[in-house]
């Protein structure tokens, strides 16, 4: 079984030294959901939501969220986006909306983070302009669906969630 890289030898909690890892090429796609009421989906698609543009002001914190991981999740490394885009769309199925990033950037390290950071706060922002009207909304099925670069290379989820 591997070793948790955050861990010291005395158990102690710390920030992984990625110094002498070469800069590559990383990205990673994260993706989310927030289910609701079919009437709700609809009000935000409609963009008729009493706080405005619901998935057009999750685009932007998702964005925003992404480029400060570092200060929200205890042992990130800041690291420099190249790339950080967020798409919200409808979905009759679920009903409700999937939220999906992508991260990329030139770097030693990794932006799983950065990309299922986006998506979490995205589909908080969903639940948070929509909660007058259902407060029954769910966030669900956050998880990793791609990452490329590195050491350890491409790695892709096996289904959906």
């Amino acid at each position: 079984m591997a070793k948790l890289t955050h861990i010291g030898a005395a158990g102690e909690a710390r920030m992984v030294d990625v110094s002498q890892k070469p800069a590559t090429e990383r990205v990673a796609i994260a993706e989310g959901r927030v289910v609701m009421r079919p009437e709700t989906l609809a009000l935000i698609r409609s963009g008729d939501a009493k706080k405005g543009d619901v998935l057009g002001t999750a685009r932007i914190a998702g964005i925003m969220a992404a480029k400060r991981t570092h200060e929200l999740i205890p042992l990130c490394h800041p690291i420099a986006l190249t790339k950080v885009t967020v798409d919200l769309d409808g979905d009759d199925s679920l009903p409700g909306v999937v939220v999906r990033a992508e991260v990329k950037t030139v770097g030693a390290t990794g932006v799983e983070m950065e990309a299922l950071t986006a998506v979490t706060v995205a589909c908080l922002t969903v639940y948070d302009m929509a909660k007058a009207v259902d407060r029954g909304m769910r966030i669900a099925a956050v998880r990793l669906v791609e990452k490329r670069g590195g050491k350890s290379g491409h790695w892709r989820a096996e289904s959906d969630a």
